[in-house]
């Protein structure tokens, strides 16, 4: 039990965060604020940081009256939450005429008591492959030094090094440069969606700009299997996943993922190989099913349709054809997760919990993937055209709910491996 209400915190816009304590800290959900109940208050884990947000008041509840009122000391603050946990508020502003777009992050409520700054989440996921208490900066530049030697002509490697691990400490890229667990494989630069919130390629004419640089080249199979046999073979709970936060959509070259697969099975029947993808493309997907691919991730936005393609602004797909790759799938017995872009407000409206239990019953869905939306609120909502998202149930609730209908369905952050896969799935990873 807190002492009280977590109290807003404030920016003085050079970097100083301080706590106002003549307000409660609140919770935005779609366009509207909220108390946050007591008991969705967590200390802010290990990993996370706080954002000051550049022309926009926070908005608190008067410690006196109760009232609803502006921050007037400065910027609002936001808290971004480390992988394994799940937002269930974002934080509460009111936005400037001239405030800027913020840049592609999540933006949790924040506030600060008995010390300790708190942030409205759930840990949605045991397994402790991205906790920054988990990285070695000397096993990882060692490894990427051997690996580097090892693979003088590999492209992806240099990729996977350079690139992913050395300038934008891609979590994925370090555990593989440190011998353990999921092994990215970028495989394609081009996509074939336009998605309003691309972390690797943004048009010139948006406001903001890409958290990474995409992809240059289209790898060979032999790049692939070249370093990722040796990675199945020798890796605690291995998996290779092709489709990368750094690349387009790898679909877009299955045949050359079809062909590594095929080869990789060759050498070893080790781990499990998955696909993160859009899921454009069932036809591809069965080809790389019948090749021997595991598992499969499907982002999306939405189970709605009418939320999904405002988003994605899909080129020669739709909509249908994401729920047909994740049937395909399951029709080779194979493991399919949605990644679900959580954003309270939205997630969690009547609707699209309606939508969500057709999908997981159209599907046999086998997990979903709680991820934070990374994502400008305002923007994003006035991008979808959601001018009033309806009612909601709030994000615990929605979980609690899906939970309880379809009790072998996971909830998780990552992808797993086949221990996981195959009954094990509360396994706890160790350092």
């Amino acid at each position: 039990m807190l002492a009280h209400a977590p109290y807003l915190l404030y920016s003085d816009g050079k970097g100083n965060i301080f706590e106002d304590n003549t307000l409660y800290a609140t919770g935005r959900s779609g366009w509207d604020v909220y108390p946050v109940p007591e008991e969705d208050w967590i200390e802010l884990p290990e990993g996370g940081n706080l954002y000051e947000l550049p022309g926009r008041r926070g908005i608190g509840i008067d410690v006196i009256t109760g009232e609803m009122r502006l921050c007037e000391k400065g910027w609002a603050v936001a808290a971004f939450i480390p992988p394994a946990h799940t937002g269930l508020f974002i934080a509460a502003y009111e936005t400037m005429p001239d405030a800027p777009i913020l840049p592609l992050f999540c933006y949790t409520a924040a506030g600060w008591v008995e010390g300790k700054f708190f942030v409205p989440a759930i840990r949605i996921e045991s397994d402790i492959r991205q906790e920054c208490g988990g990285f070695n900066d000397k096993k990882i530049e060692t490894g990427v030094s051997q690996m580097l030697k090892a693979y003088p002509h590999n492209r992806l490697v240099k990729h996977l090094a350079e690139n992913c691990c050395n300038t934008y400490n891609c979590p994925a890229a370090r555990n593989y440069f440190m011998g353990r667990w999921e092994c990215p494989v970028p495989a394609s630069p081009a996509c074939n969606a336009n998605c309003v919130g691309c972390i690797s390629l943004q048009p010139d004419e948006e406001p903001i700009v890409s958290t990474q640089d995409r992809l240059t080249f289209r790898p060979t199979p032999e790049e692939i299997v070249e370093y990722t046999v040796p990675h199945l073979e020798s890796a605690p709970f291995p998996l290779i996943s092709f489709g990368q936060g750094c690349e387009g959509e790898p679909l877009l070259v299955w045949e050359t993922m079809r062909d590594a697969i095929i080869e990789i099975r060759k050498h070893t029947d080790k781990g499990s190989i998955n696909i993160n993808t859009n899921g454009s493309k069932p036809d591809a997907v069965k080809a790389l099913c019948e090749a021997g691919l595991n598992s499969i991730r499907v982002s999306t936005n939405s189970a709605r349709r009418e939320v999904y393609m405002p988003y994605y602004r899909p080129n020669n797909y739709d909509f249908d054809d994401i729920v047909e790759s994740l049937k395909v799938v399951r029709s080779f017995g194979g493991w399919t997760s949605i990644n679900y872009f959580v954003f309270p407000g939205m997630t969690d409206s009547v609707a699209e919990y309606e939508a969500l239990r057709e999908l997981i019953i159209d599907t046999d869905l086998c997990m979903i993937q709680w991820r934070n939306f990374n994502i400008d609120p305002d923007w994003y909502l006035g991008k979808i055209g959601a001018t009033d998202t309806g009612e909601c149930l709030g994000v615990k609730q929605l979980m609690e709910l899906i939970s309880e209908e379809f009790p072998n369905l996971k909830f998780g952050y990552y992808n797993p491996p086949m221990e996981r896969i195959r009954g094990r799935f509360e396994l706890d990873f160790a350092h």
